[in-house]
Parts: structure tokens; C-alpha cells; sequence
């Protein structure tokens, strides 16, 4: 077994999703590894209600697995040609707590989407939106799952034997930066 934690994060809420399946796929292939998924089920970004209350125990929890993880994978939808208004919500909120949790850490977005371009733009948004954050973001190779309702089998696998292995060589990346000494 590795001492290596896998944090997933995935930006469709759905159980079901195609998102959360490739999820699941990243994490099967990055093994062995725990692994731990980010609840992004957190109130709307309000000054107003960080002033009051303080930064929710939702997003501390939330920021403190970014902070733990070794590595991150995040699996986003495209939602009207951008990223989903959850992720970059869930990235608004840790970006206010303290400690930089996303600081060098290595992180590999895929993507899932009905569309021919399988989630292109809303990774490019993603993508631009973690830059201020200065992780170490895996560029290639690039995971994109087009017509995503047709790609998984009854098993939430993918059924393209190119998909599995894009997607396995991504995951040694993002394997290989994460046992990189710091």
C-alpha cells in the first residue's frame, strides 16, 4: 500500500453523473492510494456572511483535505461553455482561508461533457481560475470524455480502451509529481 492520498473533487453534485464516474476511473488508476472526495456542497460565496459567521466548517474542512492531499484530481462538467458555478464557488471559498492550501500542490483535471469537445472550454476556465492559487497543475495529457452518456459500461468504466489509456498515463503523471520530493 502507498502512504499517497488521492483528494477527488468533482464539480456535477449528481450521484450519478459522468464526472463522478471518471472520477472513480481516475482514482482506480492511480492506485494504490486512499482517497477522499471534497464535499463542494457549500453555501454561496458572501462577504456578508463571512464577516458574521467566519469561514463556514464546510470550507475549512474542504481546504484543510486540499491542504492534506498529496495530489488532486478534478473532474468538471461543462456547464453553457464554462466551468460549473459549484467548483468555482468551492474554489471562492477556500481561497479565503489561510494557508494557501493549493500551493504547489500537483493537480490533473479531466472532464466529461455531452458535447464533441468533452469539457475543452471548462477546463481552459479551470484551469485560468486556479493559476492565482499556483499549484502545480499537470498539463498533458489532456483527458477529455466526449458524449460522455455513451462512454461508461454498466460498471462506471470507460469503454474506450484509448480513454483508459490517456487517462492511466495522466494518472502516472500526476502520480510522479506527487512522489516528487518537495
Amino acid at each position: 500500500m502507498t502512504d499517497l492520498t488521492l483528494l477527488g473533487l468533482c464539480g456535477a453534485l449528481r450521484a450519478g453523473s459522468t464526472n463522478r464516474k471518471l472520477m472513480h476511473e481516475a482514482k482506480r488508476l492511480f492506485a494504490p492510494a486512499r482517497f477522499a472526495e471534497g464535499d463542494l456542497r457549500l453555501p454561496l460565496y458572501d462577504g456578508d456572511l463571512e464577516e458574521a459567521e467566519g469561514i463556514p466548517p464546510a470550507v475549512q474542512q474542504l481546504a484543510d483535505q486540499i491542504k492534506a492531499a498529496d495530489a488532486i484530481v478534478i473532474s468538471t462538467p461543462e456547464y453553457n461553455k464554462n466551468l460549473p458555478g459549484v467548483l468555482k464557488n468551492a474554489l471562492d471559498w477556500v481561497s479565503r482561508t489561510k494557508g494557501g492550501p493549493w500551493a504547489d500542490k500537483p493537480v490533473a483535471i479531466v472532464s466529461a461533457a455531452a458535447g464533441r469537445a468533452g469539457g475543452e472550454r471548462s477546463q481552459f476556465s479551470l484551469r485560468h481560475c486556479l493559476t492565482p492559487f499556483r499549484p502545480r497543475l499537470i498539463t498533458g495529457p489532456e483527458v477529455m470524455i466526449a458524449d460522455s452518456a455513451n462512454a461508461f459500461d454498466d460498471a462506471g468504466q470507460l469503454k474506450d480502451p484509448r480513454s483508459v489509456a490517456v487517462l492511466t498515463e495522466l494518472m502516472q503523471v500526476l502520480r510522479h509529481e506527487a512522489e516528487r520530493p518537495g
